[in-house]
């Protein structure tokens, strides 16, 4: 049975969500007020392309993995949704069924707000129409921005930007300066769920880097040992 009430990571996580944290304390309390955790195992389906839009969702801990099926039968992973980040709205206001897999990426708690109390919401907060407005017009600034990059750089110089990204989203938020940075990141900075996804589908080129003592490759993810390192390849093909 899950535990209604999140840890204090969990709520840390939730609270500190770049979009969440711009809402206005009542509608954030709102929010909250008719909420509810979920809790999933590694590789636990969280959700099935197909399914009927139930509920809105954040990650309060782990990640979730969203995918799709090729027809050849072969899972395609799109992107990891990691601790802070709110997703699944677009089903939930457009009536359409889910468009893709979502798998737990090691533990995760998942906190929830049903479709029917997410409808109520906006009559008591107009803001949230803006809110999901700048949070969905941030979402097509990220896509533009892997489009962009699909098109422009190579395969060496995307892996190092995915990776200073997820790095800095996740333990090594802040590097006051470089030796420090570089210091963090052997051991706190390890880029966690997303990175041991993109180590299955580019092993050659991250033993690369990983052979130039730039990030190292853990059974459990990846370690970033030269931030600056990985910086200097992006900005290389800029």
């Amino acid at each position: 049975m899950d535990d209604p009430i999140l840890t204090i990571e969990e709520r840390a996580a939730i609270n500190n969500g770049r979009w969440f944290s711009s809402l206005s304390p009542s509608l954030r309390h709102d929010i909250l007020r008719c909420s509810f955790p979920k809790r999933y195992k590694d590789g636990d389906l969280i959700c099935a392309r197909g399914d009927p839009a139930e509920a809105w969702s954040a990650v309060a801990k782990g990640a979730v993995r969203v995918s799709s099926t090729s027809i050849t039968g072969k899972q395609v992973t799109l992107t990891y949704v990691e601790p802070g980040i709110w997703f699944g709205d677009v089903a939930i206001f457009d009536g359409e069924r889910r468009t893709h897999d979502a798998y737990a990426h090691g533990d995760t708690t998942m906190l929830s707000v049903s479709r029917a109390d997410l409808q109520k919401i906006p009559a008591q907060h107009v803001e949230l129409y803006e809110a999901l407005l700048r949070l969905h017009a941030r979402r097509i600034r990220q896509l533009f921005g892997l489009v962009e990059d699909l098109n422009t750089l190579p395969l060496r110089a995307r892996l190092a930007k995915q990776l200073v990204h997820r790095c800095a989203a996740t333990a090594c938020r802040r590097w006051p300066t470089a030796a420090r940075c570089a210091s963090a990141c052997t051991g706190a900075g390890r880029t966690g769920a997303a990175a041991r996804g993109v180590a299955a589908t580019r092993e050659p080129e991250l033993k690369t880097l990983e052979r130039e003592e730039i990030i190292r490759i853990e059974p459990g993810g990846l370690v970033v040992r030269n931030r600056e390192a990985l910086m200097r390849i992006v900005e290389a093909d800029v």
